[in-house]
C-alpha cells in the first residue's frame, strides 16, 4: 500500500528535516512548558510514561477524541516525538512552529508517501513517531484504524506504545474541553507487532492486514481499560 519512494525527492517537497535530531532540542525545551500549561488549565493525570522505551525506534499510537490530543500527547511522551499532523494545519505561524518542532504533515485518508518517507527517516534514526491510527476524531473506541502505523512499525521493527486519552473531547466538535475538567493520559506496555502469531505467520499484504488488526485490537483493549 505504501511503495518505497526516493527519500531525497520526498524531502525536496517537504520541509521536514532529514535529520530528526535537528529539531529535537527545541522539542525538549518546549515540552515541559506545554505540559505545564495543560496542567494549569486542567486536572491532568498521567501514568505509565515509564513504558516508553528509552532508546530505539518507537511508534506511539493513541485514540483520538479531541482537538487537543496532538499537542497534549506530544508534550507528555518522555522522548521527542514526531507526530503525523493533518496537513491543513501547516499554514501560517502555526505551520511554521509545527515544522520547527519536527512534526510531519500528512494528508488524511490517503497513502501519503511523503509523510511515510519522513516518518521512516525518524524511525531509522532511532526516534519516536506519533500516530492517531483512527485518522480522525471519533468516539475513542478504536473500531477501525488505517494501515500506516502498522506499516511503519513493521518496516522499522519498532516497538509500539499504546496511549489512552480520556476527557479531551470538547462539548462540541473542534472545541477544547471545559477548563479544570479531568484529563487522563495512560501509556500502556510496549509491544512488537512481529511477535504476534497471526503476524509472524503471514507475508505480503496479509501480514500488513494482520498487523493492522493486531494494533487495533491492542490499542482498543488499552483504551477500554
Amino acid at each position: 500500500m505504501f511503495p518505497r519512494r526516493d527519500v531525497e525527492a520526498a524531502a525536496s517537497r517537504d520541509s521536514t528535516p532529514r535529520d530528526p535530531s535537528a529539531r529535537e532540542g527545541l522539542m525538549r525545551r518546549l515540552r515541559p512548558a506545554v505540559e505545564g500549561l495543560f496542567g494549569a488549565l486542567y486536572r491532568l493525570e498521567v501514568t505509565g510514561r515509564e513504558n516508553v522505551p528509552v532508546d530505539g525506534p518507537v511508534v506511539v499510537v493513541a485514540n483520538h477524541i479531541g482537538v487537543i490530543d496532538g499537542p497534549l500527547a506530544a508534550s507528555l511522551v518522555p522522548r521527542p516525538a514526531h507526530f503525523l499532523v493533518k496537513r491543513a494545519y501547516f499554514v501560517g505561524p502555526l505551520g511554521a512552529l509545527l515544522r520547527r518542532l519536527g512534526q510531519i504533515p500528512v494528508t488524511q485518508r490517503s497513502a501519503d508517501r511523503e509523510a511515510m518517507t519522513a516518518a521512516r527517516g525518524v524511525l531509522a534514526a532511532g526516534g519516536v513517531v506519533g500516530v492517531f491510527p483512527e485518522g480522525t476524531r471519533g468516539d475513542g473506541s478504536v473500531q477501525a484504524v488505517h494501515q500506516g502505523a502498522a506499516f511503519l512499525a513493521l518496516g522499522a521493527d519498532a516497538q509500539i506504545v499504546p496511549v489512552r486519552l480520556v476527557g479531551t473531547a470538547g462539548r462540541t466538535r473542534g472545541r477544547w474541553p471545559r477548563l479544570r475538567s479531568r484529563l487522563q493520559v495512560t501509556f500502556g506496555p510496549a509491544f512488537r507487532l512481529g511477535d504476534a502469531e497471526a503476524v509472524a505467520g503471514a507475508t505480503g499484504r496479509a501480514r500488513l492486514a494482520a498487523a493492522t488488526e493486531e494494533l487495533r485490537a491492542r490499542l482498543a483493549d488499552h483504551v477500554a481499560g
